[in-house]
């Protein structure tokens, strides 16, 4: 999982600030009669908008974050579900995220720290565009296409923590140590669907360090520790009890999702800074050290939304569907010098061997980030 986590994290929770226009910015062409960028002005107390009132269908926010933090910035609708958002947004950086609303009333959301609740403010969508689906064929084969792979992850993720569980609560410690890398495959394939369902997330997938205060810390990497620092499953039942309740709430969601385009291009970049920033580092799976297990299924998931976007993109940027072709290759490639039978040896790679692999996952990520804006296009 990346670094911060998307549905609730460590830390106090920032006090709620309206959302304000961005006086001291230049406004984009077009940007106050409801047509052009909506310009974010991110700071480490403020999220100022240019407007808070967009029209239905593709809207593009331009972030920039002029506060001394790494910030985050999310559209969630109810429920805090995400519909869209881009991350790691260093000082005096700027990014753009590009997302599909329908009408209605959400939340955008600035993450300074990348941390708690953030700084919310209303925005409201109004308006009646037709959705990219009933417009475009190829997009709407798109979506079809990855909802059905989304589908054969998410059976296998249900299949996969029933055994992980069940040999949890046997006090089977060699086999739940051989399923935990295994079960999570199909988690980290369709992480950004999964994430979408708010606190389901952080419930399943949280490191002790993103659980805020007066919260339990339950998922997969609690049971984790248990198995590695511990070599027990003693008084984990309960939490595989509930990692299974939980995930099976994911699963019957994420069944169920109705996913646009612009949803696959944006997903398959957060799966490579899920790589980039917890992956690499080590950070994720930090007492078994099956990083590379999730690093490859994130690749994996990246690549299938790319996939099932490959006619549209082919369409609309022939170049860029070969520059993928071969930056996916390159990051597979990487992966396969740590190869041991079906899986990876422990993640305990040189200072030198992450900055190499981080290498390469950037020259994908960059790429996969012009995805969302071919698709955006007419």
């Amino acid at each position: 999982m990346i670094t911060t986590r998307r549905a609730a994290a460590v830390g106090a929770v920032l006090l709620l600030a309206g959302l304000t226009g961005c006086a001291d910015d230049k406004p984009a062409a077009g940007a106050d009669d409801g047509t052009g960028p909506v310009n974010v002005k991110a700071t480490d107390s403020e999220c100022g908008l240019s407007r808070t009132d967009v029209k239905s269908g593709t809207s593009t926010f331009s972030v920039s974050n002029g506060g001394s933090k790494v910030t985050e910035f999310y559209v969630y609708a109810e429920g805090d579900r995400v519909m869209g958002e881009v991350e790691n947004i260093g000082p005096g950086l700027k990014r753009d995220l590009i997302v599909e609303l329908p009408t209605g009333k959400y939340q955008a959301v600035c993450k300074p720290g990348m941390v708690g609740d953030g700084i919310r403010g209303d925005l409201t969508v109004t308006g009646a565009a037709a959705a990219q689906v009933d417009e475009d064929t190829a997009l709407k084969q798109a979506t079809e296409s990855y909802q059905r792979y989304v589908n054969s992850q998410a059976i296998a993720l249900e299949q996969k923590t029933i055994e992980f569980v069940t040999a949890v609560k046997a006090g089977d410690v060699a086999k739940a140590k051989a399923l935990f890398p295994v079960s999570r495959t199909y988690w980290e394939r369709i992480e950004p669907v999964a994430e979408s369902f708010g606190d389901l997330d952080p419930k399943i997938d949280a490191r002790v360090n993103d659980v805020e205060p007066g919260t339990e810390w339950t998922g997969y990497h609690r049971i984790e520790q248990a198995l590695w620092e511990k070599n027990t499953t003693a008084g984990m039942a309960k939490y595989a009890d509930q990692l299974l309740t939980d995930v099976k709430t994911v699963v019957a969601k994420a069944k169920v999702v109705k996913l646009n385009p612009l949803q696959l291009a944006n997903g398959a970049k957060e799966l490579l800074d899920e790589v980039a920033t917890g992956k690499v580092t080590g950070e994720e799976d930090r007492y078994s050290h099956t990083d590379l297990w999730d690093f490859q299924a994130n690749v994996e998931g990246s690549q299938a939304a790319v996939q099932a976007l490959r006619p549209a993109l082919q369409q609309r940027d022939p170049a860029l569907v070969t520059t993928l072709d071969t930056n996916f290759k390159a990051v597979f490639a990487a992966l396969d010098k740590y190869r041991v039978g079906d899986g990876f040896k422990p993640y305990t790679a040189s200072e030198a061997e992450k900055k190499e692999l981080g290498a390469v996952v950037d020259a994908l990520a960059e790429p996969v980030s012009k995805v969302a804006g071919v698709i955006a296009k007419k």
